[in-house]
This record gives C-alpha cells, structure tokens and sequence, in this order.
C-alpha cells in the first residue's frame, strides 16, 4: 500500500535546518511515496546539502534565491536535469521568509526601515507568486503550491514587520488562488503554531508567544514538534483535498479558535 503522494514529484523550497519544517515536510513526503527535490542558495546551501543526507533518501538540492530572476528563470531546466527532460512537479511547497531581525522585529514596528520592508515583503510574500510562475511551466495538467504562514488576522508581540508580510502572503495565496484555478493548480497555506525553528529563534521576545500557547489551545501545543505541520502540508499537497483552494488551515492546537 503506497502513501497519499506515492508517484507524486514535489519542490520543498526552503529547507536550511533540519528543525525546519521544510525539512520535516521533505521527511513526511517522502515516507508518503514522493520524490522530493530542496532547494535553498548562498551561504545556507552547503548546510542544506549536508542536511539533506539526514532524509530517508537524499534529495537532489536546487540552488534558487527566490529574489533572482535568473534562477527563476533556469528553475524548470533544473528540475528536468534531476528528474528526467519531460519530467514535471505535482507540488511545491514555499517555506520562505525573512525579515531582518535587527531592524523589524522584537519591537521595531514604527521605525522599520523601507529598503528592509520591502525585502520582507519580497522574501516572504511576493516569492510565492514568483515561485508559483517559475513552476508553472512544470505542471502543465495542474498541481499544488502550499505555504506556510503565522496568523496574520492579529497583531502579535515581537513579530511586527513579519506580521505584515505574513498578511501579504495570505493575500498572495488568494490572488494565485483565483488566478491559477483554471489551469488545475491549487494553492493553500497552512498556518502553524510557533515552533522552535531557526526563523522563531531570530525573533527577540518571541519565547512569551510560545508559553501561552499551550495554556490556551485545546490540543495543546508541543513547539519542538514539526510533524503535524509537515503532515497538514502533505495532506494538501496530495489528492484528499482536489476541490480546496485559497484556504488557510490551522495547525495550532486549536489556539486560532479560542478567545481567552
């Protein structure tokens, strides 16, 4: 009995640390039957090519900075080199993000500067849809591009600029939503509890948003724990969700449904 992505081929763009969820959504993926390709660039590259070798099977690692037109651009033709010249992906999944945490978080919000907003925003938001245009080409009979998000309908303590971004990818996933539909491509995020990932490490005070977290969720809420994440992605990424896009699905212990 195969998994729910057997024989499926998807991109987890973004896997630097194996605390990542790009890289437990790489691990649940491939125990579900997918080939899996990772992506990362610059500095972070070589420790993702020695992270890689922690996965089940050792994935071919892509070099893209989602903010570079070229690699973009040659994004298909480095997918065909590892996968075969007529190959294609059924999923991407974005888990992208950055904002700089000397200037727009931990208390930063009114007086981030422009030039760091806008990489923010760049990074963190406009990449989806730039993402989702460079593997377009590579899912001619449709497919599926999930997210990963923070609940922006709130203002947060610490997460400042990074909120606003994070409400510019929601907005994003909407847009690509109604725009791709008609080509078969699905897209959705899921929105996750705060985890002890390197991204939550950068954000100072982010520690207070974790300890009431498991107080207040109904499931309660263990942030050293990826799996339920990468699982709510694969699920999404597979067949079991063919007529739910522009969603948004919580991954929290139930938090986002609670008022006190």
């Amino acid at each position: 009995m195969g998994g729910i992505l057997e024989g499926k081929r998807i991109l987890v763009a973004g896997v630097t640390m194996d605390s990542s969820i790009g890289f437990a959504t790489a691990k649940v993926a491939q125990e579900q039957g997918a080939t899996v390709l990772i992506s990362n660039f610059g500095r972070a590259l070589g420790i993702t090519r020695r992270i890689a070798r922690r996965l089940p099977v050792e994935p071919p690692v892509l070099e893209l900075d989602v903010t570079d037109e070229e690699h973009l651009a040659g994004l298909a033709d480095q997918v065909r080199e590892h996968l075969g010249p007529d190959a294609g992906l059924d999923g991407v999944v974005h888990s992208i993000a950055y904002g700089n945490p000397e200037t727009l978080l931990g208390g930063k919000f009114l007086t981030g500067p422009w030039p760091d907003v806008a990489q923010a925003v760049q990074v963190s938001a406009y990449s989806l849809m730039s993402l989702t245009q460079a593997c377009r080409p590579l899912m001619p009979g449709g497919g599926s591009v999930v997210g990963l998000t923070f609940d922006a309908t709130v203002a947060w303590p610490a997460y400042d600029w990074m909120g606003v971004a994070k409400a510019g990818l929601e907005s994003c996933s909407r847009y690509l939503a109604r725009d791709l539909g008609p080509e078969g491509i699905r897209v959705n995020l899921v929105s996750a509890g705060p985890l002890k990932t390197l991204a939550a490490k950068a954000i100072p005070g982010f520690e207070d948003l974790e300890a009431m977290w498991s107080d207040r969720s109904p499931l309660g809420w263990d942030n050293t724990d990826q799996t339920p994440t990468a699982k709510a992605v694969c699920a999404l990424l597979s067949d079991f969700f063919p007529a739910t896009t522009g969603e948004i699905v919580h991954v929290d212990g139930g938090f986002h449904a609670m008022g006190a």
